[in-house]
């Protein structure tokens, strides 16, 4: 068979092409008029290529496109700088010092939906608001902007899979005319001495290089969009897959309704089996020989999550969603130096809301499979229509 990330059967289901590339094309090429990359799949091979960040380097962004480095993209050292300035805002004692404001603001939401007839969308109503308004009150930015974060988040994850990244140059620079209007406001704030929240923004609009010079504030921006779309689409799409396959089957609702224990290992095998970023990519900076075939110097690389997450080698029964599967080291936030800033957030999250919607929504089942977001390399319900009665 032929495989293509952009083929529509693959689109609706992403699965479908995992058994091909794990015991067939481990390591494939993809070659368009527009893109051209290799794909990995075998569990082992990113494990050691995502390690491996001489070889395998975020230096050129990790979508199909070659880009700038900015930010918590670039490779150490200046990722490192990075990842350490805003590292304790997303510490064990930060996250779950989140807790209360995530288990009201989702009470909240639930209390909205209950104002209706009993049908929802629990993306648009759920799942999509929670992590957003979150992440916007880390950030340190007003969350009656909900909608703009949202555009904007769904601009900066279609730029990334985009063949033409220049058709959406007017709202991204909305964007950052935004963030910079934001950024340079808290600036002048802590010239001044003026009492400033210590959020996101204050520790980025404060921080310093090694030679005590203000970071550039393209790596700022950068930065602070990493962030923004990080913060709240994957923990969207975390929701919303989770909720999407534990109503698919009903005895997967009843197992969690009648034994609580169960929610760590539901989240974790939705996270493995239907992975919110289904895979990212690196740029190879020397020749790689790899299952007898070679990936010459400066090719972009598919590093797949999602058919690691699925390889036979490592998971008994790979193709099975199992919420009793004892926990194995999946893919889905990444590996190495690259692994994902927000996982706790985004577990925190999705843990909230479950708990949430058991106790308020026993009796909750789906109106139909919705439809899935657009980005090829993205996974989750943009649409997941609900009852609640």
């Amino acid at each position: 068979m032929t495989w293509s990330p952009f083929d529509s059967k693959v689109m609706e289901d992403p699965g479908m092409g995992h058994e091909y590339l794990l015991e067939q094309c481990p390591v494939h090429l993809y070659q368009s008029s527009e893109l051209e990359f290799y794909t990995l799949s075998r569990y082992s091979d990113l494990e050691s290529s995502l390690r491996d960040i001489e070889v395998f380097s975020s230096h050129h962004g990790q979508g199909p496109n070659f880009s700038e480095p900015a930010g918590m993209l670039c490779d150490p050292p200046q990722h490192t700088i990075y990842r350490r300035l805003i590292q304790p805002a997303f510490s064990p004692k930060s996250i779950e010092a989140l807790r209360p404001k995530v288990i009201k603001l989702t009470n909240q939401l639930v209390d909205d939906i209950f104002s209706g007839d009993g049908d929802f969308d629990l993306h648009d109503q759920l799942a999509f608001p929670l992590p957003v308004i979150i992440i916007a009150g880390m950030l340190g930015v007003p969350i009656s902007d909900l909608e703009k974060f949202k555009l904007w988040s769904d601009i900066q994850v279609e730029v990334m899979g985009s063949g033409d990244p220049e058709k959406y140059r007017e709202e991204q620079q909305s964007f950052q005319d935004y963030m910079v209007t934001h950024l340079r406001k808290r600036k002048k704030e802590i010239e001044i001495g003026e009492k400033v929240d210590q959020d996101l923004l204050t520790l980025i609009a404060a921080a310093k290089t090694p030679d005590n010079e203000s970071i550039p504030e393209s790596d700022a921006l950068s930065m602070l969009n990493q962030l923004l779309v990080g913060g709240n689409e994957t923990t969207t799409s975390l929701i919303t897959n989770l909720v999407w396959r534990l109503l698919e089957e009903p005895s997967r609702w009843k197992m969690l309704l009648d034994d609580r224990s169960l929610i760590g290992s539901a989240i974790e095998e939705s996270l493995r089996f239907d992975p919110p970023v289904l895979g990212l990519y690196r740029n190879s900076t020397a020749a790689v020989s790899l299952h007898d075939q070679v990936i010459p110097e400066g090719k972009k690389v598919y590093m797949y999550y999602a058919a690691a997450n699925r390889d036979p080698d490592v998971f008994e029964n790979p193709n099975v969603f199992d919420i009793c599967r004892r926990p194995r080291k999946h893919m889905s936030f990444g590996l190495g130096t690259h692994f994902c800033v927000g996982a706790p957030t985004a577990r925190l999250e999705a843990e909230v809301a479950l708990e949430v919607l058991l106790e308020r929504m026993p009796r909750l089942s789906l109106l139909g499979s919705g439809e899935r977001i657009k980005p090829f390399f993205l996974w989750g319900r943009r649409k997941l229509p609900c009852k609640w009665r």
